[in-house]
């Protein structure tokens, strides 16, 4: 099949793709596949560097300026070692500019003072890491492929004031993306941009939450009616099961975006679930590539759901706690009773994994997270017994059969089940 008369590809490439000099060219490799192609390149931060800013996030606000110093430096070097790497003498002083520049920016982060709040500091502070990679690897397409440009996602994606986890505003995006992107890739024929990051209508840094490149690139095909989305991964696909926990992973060769949204939603890890909304509104086909074996048919997610029931999948999700809690006089467990627990759980920030009721109590299953057990209980304790089980697993087994079930429970202990036709769950414990 031809591609479409100037269509876009858009391309997501993930921490673990931009992590050292090597997988840079790696992917300077996959872009060669693709000459004479417009690509939208979304590009993650590199490595663990997301993870590094959080800790250096922290440092700052407890202000441990030694650990502070010592963990930026060591930040700054991983960096400044992968341009020496990758540039010549000339093209590493341009680029090492930029790069003090931005690590100038993150000295000064901890002697400012700021009356925003944590989360509006931390959009600002980690979106830094998103800054470094697209720079590195734009100066590194442009040298090695030409016609390519930087370009800042945070003057096309507009949102809310929601910090960490930001709305997006889908009119005024869309408006900024085409302006910019279609005029910008009849000048150069690729575009390098940042996953994650955003901003409001004053222009200040927002983020889409954790894993949020992926919907980036998604967002941006949405604007652009893009012929397609590639997310490059360092799996050779959507597996059915982590391999981590599994052996004999199978690779999903095509499902369609319901069936990947339900994936999503249980806790599969390789789609971000916001992601696929916006391609599945324009029928914008997903691709889930290695990029270790680019030329391999990886995973294709579009609206097709025959295939979607021919290979289980299973959904591991460890450190669970299980919540039973029954009101202290014993009444029946209404509507009014569930719309008071839920409102609690609310004001505790709960995210339940999973849920059920009887006539005289309700279980609910979390992430362990010591501090959101403790205001869970602060709320809900006045006026309920909760008792709690630790240490627990969820299992979510999509298109299972009696064999699928036997096998994932087998030696476990089950504290609570559900089935319907398609998915079986269970609550496991030791």
């Amino acid at each position: 099949m031809k591609p479409k008369s100037n269509s876009i590809l858009v391309f997501k490439f993930g921490g673990a793709s931009v992590k050292s000099a090597k997988a840079l060219n790696n992917v300077i490799n996959i872009l060669k596949l693709y000459s004479n192609r417009k690509i939208v390149v979304v590009v993650s931060a590199m490595g663990k560097t997301t993870n590094k800013l959080e800790s250096l996030f922290e440092a700052a606000l407890n202000e441990k300026h030694d650990l502070f110093i010592s963990q930026k430096d060591a930040l700054y070097d991983f960096h400044i070692e992968m341009i020496k790497t990758l540039f010549s003498n000339q093209a590493y002083e341009t680029i090492k500019h930029e790069i003090d520049l931005i690590f100038d920016d993150i000295s000064a982060f901890y002697q400012k003072k700021s009356d925003h709040s944590k989360s509006q500091r931390y959009d600002a502070f980690i979106s830094f890491g998103e800054h470094l990679s697209s720079l590195i690897l734009q100066f590194k397409i442009d040298q090695d492929l030409k016609e390519s440009q930087w370009s800042d996602a945070r003057k096309m994606i507009k949102t809310d004031d929601q910090f960490q986890k930001a709305n997006v505003d889908w009119q005024t995006s869309i408006e900024l993306i085409k302006t910019h992107c279609l005029e910008a890739l009849d000048a150069n024929r690729i575009i390098v941009t940042q996953g994650f990051v955003s901003s409001n209508a004053l222009g200040e840094t927002t983020t889409l939450g954790r894993e949020g490149s992926d919907y980036s690139a998604g967002i941006f095909a949405h604007a652009l009616d893009a012929e397609s989305v590639t997310i490059w991964k360092d799996v050779p696909g959507m597996l059915n099961a982590d391999p981590k926990f599994f052996e004999d992973t199978q690779k999903l060769d095509r499902i369609s975006f319901r069936e990947a949204i339900e994936l999503s939603y249980y806790g599969a890890s390789v789609i971000h679930p916001k992601t696929l909304k916006p391609l599945q509104n324009k029928k914008i086909p997903l691709y889930v590539k290695s990029f270790m074996h680019p030329t391999e048919e990886g995973t294709t997610i579009d609206v097709d759901t025959s295939n979607d029931h021919m290979i289980p999948s299973f959904i591991f999700k460890k450190n669970q706690v299980l919540f039973s809690i029954t009101p202290k006089d014993f009444s029946f467990l209404i509507e009014a009773n569930l719309g008071d627990i839920f409102l609690k759980l609310s004001e505790a920030e709960a995210e339940i994994n999973i849920m059920q009721n009887s006539a005289l109590s309700f279980s609910f299953l979390v992430d362990y997270n010591a501090n959101k057990i403790e205001s869970i209980i602060k709320q809900l304790s006045p006026s309920y017994e909760v008792k709690y089980n630790t240490d627990l697993e969820l299992v979510t087994v999509r298109h299972y059969d009696k064999k699928t079930n036997n096998f994932v429970c087998k030696g476990k202990k089950i504290l609570l089940q559900q089935r319907t036709r398609k998915t079986a769950r269970f609550v496991l414990g030791r």
